[in-house]
């Protein structure tokens, strides 16, 4: 895979609460220099990343984020505002906790009720997979694909469990994989431990350090 392939796989975000707003237009004008796929902005900045993006450059944003632990309704509410304001994908974060009961009904229907707002936009799912055990992994992808996910995301990057590795992709993979994306998030600063993931089975990275990973594919030719 060379530069090009990898950087469209790539949702280039800034999620920090200190972000301004000068930090999301560079954001935007980096994405556009790079060619990621997307941008990923926190919901207060959906707007002014719409008006910036440039060289086909999506918009993505989150909902329910970072905790998860808001109604199915506000994450609904929040999500649907995202997509009207130009989203195109959201990143929605289940409750957790609710996973690691085993409360399958209710994770299931706060994913269909953010699906049903989010109507003509992409819908990922943030697992927070590091909290998680291997059948709670692939129990909660098959809910998300059952609600009408598009993809399975491993973290928010913000939980102190913490954030993508390769066992999980396995696992989504092997339980969705070819029928849902997969997106891996959470501590990934380096060619080679992207690599990885792609290998395991991620069609999509959410990075904040795109640059310095393009680089190294850069420098090393291929992967």
């Amino acid at each position: 895979m060379d530069r090009n392939q990898l950087a469209k796989l790539i949702d280039h975000t800034l999620l920090k609460p200190e972000a301004t707003n000068s930090d999301v237009v560079a954001l935007c004008a980096e994405a556009a220099e790079l060619g990621t796929f997307s941008v990923c902005v926190s919901p207060t900045f959906v707007s002014l990343a719409a008006a910036n993006v440039s060289n086909g450059v999506k918009v993505a944003t989150v909902c329910g984020f970072p905790s998860g632990k808001h109604e199915a309704e506000i994450k609904a509410a929040e999500a649907k505002l995202s997509v009207s304001q130009g989203a195109h994908e959201v990143d929605m974060v289940i409750d957790v906790g609710r996973a690691i009961m085993g409360d399958w009904d209710y994770l299931e229907a706060e994913v269909a009720a953010v699906r049903k707002a989010t109507d003509g936009a992409l819908l990922k799912v943030i697992l927070e997979t590091a909290a998680l055990t291997d059948e709670q992994i692939a129990k909660a992808c098959q809910r998300c694909e059952s609600a009408g996910a598009d993809f399975v995301k491993t973290s928010t990057g913000f939980h102190p469990a913490g954030g993508a590795d390769v066992r999980a992709i396995k696992i989504m993979h092997e339980t969705v994989g070819g029928r849902l994306g997969i997106k891996a998030s959470g501590g990934i600063r380096n060619i080679d431990f992207a690599a990885d993931l792609i290998a395991a089975g991620a069609t999509r990275l959410g990075l904040s350090s795109s640059r310095a990973i393009l680089d190294g594919v850069s420098a090393t030719g291929s992967y």
